[in-house]
């Protein structure tokens, strides 16, 4: 699983996260990161983010980055 160290992740990479109403199930929902939420270096569970439109999870795969910005 990627996406548990936190120097892998900055704002506006694009990103699987599993949402706290997905855990159990393990549904991803992509999206790119507007703030790093977990302060320590390292989650085994995934380090948790808010994304763009607002919703927050833990990071399961990098997915890129937009070149674009």
């Amino acid at each position: 699983m990627e996406g548990q160290n936190r120097s892998e992740l900055h704002y506006g990479l694009t990103v699987d996260v599993v949402l706290k109403t997905n855990q159990r199930t393990g549904i991803l929902t992509r999206g790119k990161i507007d703030k790093l939420l977990t302060n320590s270096s390292y989650h085994p569970h995934g380090i948790k983010v808010k994304l763009q439109d607002g919703q927050i999870g833990r990071v399961q795969a990098i997915i890129g980055d937009d070149s674009n910005g």
